[in-house]
């Protein structure tokens, strides 16, 4: 692990804005995909947002942990790594045709119930 803190930052933002479609600030990209990152992949991106300003200053550079921001920097990008964009888009797209069959079946059941009601059928 060679690369700084500084460096696994702006890897992970490139990976937001490759593999969620978010691009910004660190804090400005996390919030917008929140939806579909895990609580604790979100909490670990926002604690290296919140230390990312600390990193230019030198004397404040000091007070940070280091090795827990390594490891959040670390948690972050293996998971986007291991977000598959074409089973994301399958998942949705089998999603949405699921519920409009849902509705369709659920509407024609119950147009079948009220004309049996009416003695149509």
């Amino acid at each position: 692990m060679g690369h700084s803190i500084a460096e696994e930052i702006a890897e992970i933002r490139d990976l937001l804005k490759t593999r969620e479609q978010v691009s910004g600030a660190l804090s400005v990209a996390l919030k917008k995909a929140r939806r579909r990152l895990p609580r604790r992949v979100y909490n670990q991106g926002m604690l290296l947002a919140q230390a990312e300003p600390l990193m230019d200053h030198p004397k404040l550079r000091l007070t940070l942990d280091e090795p827990a921001l390594r490891r959040s920097a670390g948690e972050v990008s293996a998971y986007l790594k291991s977000v598959d964009l074409t089973e994301r888009r399958k998942t949705r797209v089998l999603t949405i045709l699921g519920s409009m069959a849902f509705s369709v079946l659920v509407v024609i059941g119950l147009a079948i119930t009220v004309m049996r009601w009416r003695g149509l059928i």
